[in-house]
């Protein structure tokens, strides 16, 4: 398997984007290796070659996708764009496949919480009010947010550009959303 590493990650990957795409139409517990594998354009033998079970083959996709983050967050400096950072390193449509079905409607609550805990709170240096015991609810609600609207605009296609997006992220928490209520 490693006498040739670029056929090896081709591979491996095509089996990732096929998983991914049936992840994005449907529950992991509906996919069997044999559609995953098919979908690929392999047998279920080269499957195993890869991957011990289909939970190990999410686990690949997502890690993959947070060592992307981590490597991209890691040149980044300031600490008021991490979210933002973190955000827009995900949008390349390298990683839409993956996104769609991590945050889609048939992903884990649990990949949420995985790319959560990338952003990390040290570096967010929010002039919170003196009350510090409010400071992880007002975390949570700017790391919330942001991903919950991240990921309904992977939903609907990317329908906004993506400098918009973040600009309207920004919007939202400065001014809430009264300026976009019609009055």
């Amino acid at each position: 398997m490693n006498k040739q590493p670029e056929l090896t990650e081709q591979t491996k990957q095509k089996f990732m984007n096929s998983f991914c795409d049936l992840y994005s139409r449907k529950s992991i517990e509906k996919i069997s290796i044999q559609e995953i594998a098919t979908k690929a354009g392999y047998n279920r033998s080269t499957f195993y070659q890869y991957f011990t079970d289909i939970y190990d083959l999410l686990d690949v996709v997502e890690n993959s996708l947070l060592n992307e983050v981590q490597a991209s967050l890691a040149t980044k400096h300031d600490s008021n764009t991490e979210i933002r950072d973190a955000l827009q390193c995900m949008e390349s449509e390298e990683h839409f496949t993956a996104l769609k079905a991590l945050l889609g409607v048939y992903g884990s609550g649990h990949f949420l919480e995985r790319l959560k805990k990338e952003i990390s709170f040290d570096k967010l240096n929010f002039p919170f009010h003196e009350n510090a015991a409010l400071s992880p609810y007002l975390v949570e609600f700017y790391l919330a947010t942001a991903l919950s609207l991240f990921r309904l605009w992977l939903q609907r296609g990317k329908d906004l550009p993506s400098e918009e997006v973040f600009a309207l992220m920004d919007n939202l928490y400065k001014s809430g959303v009264k300026p976009y209520l019609a009055e």
